[in-house]
């Protein structure tokens, strides 16, 4: 889950913080513990070095180790391609019927209940139906992380269209303001940081859902390469594809994130 939004401009730092590297080193450690002392064998956990080797191959194709050497970049453009597009049909549709539903008990009345009881359904039960609808390929995909990101996005911003203070509400309704005026002046900018942070969630949602698309058979992306790998019995590639997902999944997060300190105002103190 991603952590707040906060607006304001970062102090500046005179020191690297180490704190954010203590538990990748744990893991690290533990993970070379267990494959250098013989306890996991290979085919079950390759080593770090091993799995370093596979990363550089997989992005370079410097030694030819397998099929996916070199391979990397054309995986990731079809795996972003997903996530943009499934991302964007998300945000276009969940943000105004959050914001509607914030600021509207009839669009509330409306569409909460309908919204929250498809919400129950789990991704994997919409995917039989999903390849009904749209067959094996990037159709399917796409559904499937817009479905799934809309429903963090949604709910964040009717709640921070909820959030607006009533003080002022009354004070723009007594300057005259319309409900159009009212919208667009008041509950619009006091829940732009929610609907932001919920942007961010149903950004990382996007990619959890992406490797679901993708595992049903389609010809690129790097959960298809995940797919492919576990059957053929390497699990160095599949560490190396989950690795490749958190880190563009992380850099998408800080590209959104850096978007939205450049466009926002900053929240008053």
């Amino acid at each position: 889950m991603a952590e707040p939004l906060t607006l304001d401009a970062p102090a500046p730092r005179r020191c690297l913080d180490w704190l954010p590297f203590v538990l990748p080193g744990m893991l690290l450690s533990t993970w070379l513990l267990l494959t250098g002392t013989g306890h996991l064998p290979e085919y079950v956990l390759p080593s770090p070095g091993r799995a370093v080797l596979t990363a550089v191959d997989f992005v370079w194709g410097r030694w030819q180790l397998n099929a996916y050497s070199g391979t990397f970049l054309g995986h990731a453009a079809a795996s972003l391609q997903r996530v943009a597009l499934g991302f964007a049909l998300a945000a276009v549709v969940g943000v105004p019927c959050g914001l509607l539903t914030g600021c509207s008990q009839w669009t509330r009345r409306l569409l909460d209940p309908t919204v929250h009881a498809v919400r129950a359904v789990p991704g994997i039960g919409w995917l039989p139906i999903a390849m009904v609808w749209f067959g094996v390929g990037t159709r399917t995909t796409v559904f499937l992380i817009a479905l799934a990101a809309f429903f963090p996005i949604y709910v964040n911003a009717a709640l921070g269209a909820r959030s607006v203070r009533p003080l002022w509400v009354r004070a723009a309704k007594m300057l005259g303001a319309s409900r159009r005026d009212l919208f667009f002046t008041v509950t619009l900018p006091a829940g732009l940081t929610a609907t932001a942070d919920g942007l961010r969630l149903g950004l990382g949602v996007s990619w959890a859902y992406l490797v679901l698309g993708e595992l049903t058979g389609v010809p690129d992306g790097l959960g298809a390469v995940m797919m492919d790998a576990r059957m053929n019995g390497q699990v160095e590639i599949i560490l190396v594809t989950m690795l490749a997902i958190a880190v563009v999944g992380r850099l998408s997060d800080l590209l959104l994130l850096a978007l939205f300190r450049r466009v926002l105002p900053p929240q008053p103190r």
